[in-house]
């Protein structure tokens, strides 16, 4: 399964454990919302990224009392019509004040990946490597939008606003 991370394909340095595998030191790791949530004590404490991947049906808020020990959450999509990671991921964005690296794993389609990117992911888990290629390549295609959106991309209303009115430099005085 390729990766791509903020527009580019690259290896993917966590490795996701079984629920009953040992836990390696200072190796970044993913593992499933069960197990993070029966240790979290302990994998919070440990040397090195802890990652959960947490299924869409399960509350984000869940979560909240270890989002800022967590450098990774993995959404799930289990199939590509049902789109509850979607609001999981503005959740985490908008409502919880999540800024570590939101992953859309499972059935993503490359139609997809401009509105998972507008709703906070920064990381895909993509199976065709053609489909890696065109996720890497969207990020740039687009530069105005016209709804707000999870990635702390201004609309071109705000944008327009802004630009047309500058912020007044102070008088000097004499």
């Amino acid at each position: 399964m390729r990766l791509v991370e903020n527009g580019r394909i690259v290896e993917d340095r966590y490795v996701r454990l079984d629920d009953d595998a040992p836990i390696p030191d200072r190796v970044p790791i993913i593992v499933s919302a069960k197990r993070f949530l029966a240790e979290a004590a302990t994998l919070v404490r440990r040397d090195g990224s802890v990652g959960v991947l947490w299924p869409n049906d399960k509350r984000v808020a869940e979560l909240e009392p270890w989002l800022g020990h967590l450098a990774l959450i993995a959404l799930v999509f289990p199939k590509f019509k049902d789109g509850r990671a979607y609001s999981q991921a503005r959740l985490l964005r908008e409502t919880h004040g999540y800024r570590g690296m939101l992953r859309a794993t499972g059935d993503i389609l490359r139609d997809q990946f401009h509105f998972l990117v507008r709703a906070g992911f920064d990381s895909f888990e993509v199976k065709k490597d053609a489909d890696a290629r065109v996720f890497a390549e969207v990020l740039a295609r687009y530069s105005i939008y016209y709804q707000d959106g999870a990635d702390g991309r201004a609309p071109a209303l705000r944008r327009r606003r802004l630009s047309a009115n500058p912020v007044p430099k102070a008088r000097e005085t004499v």
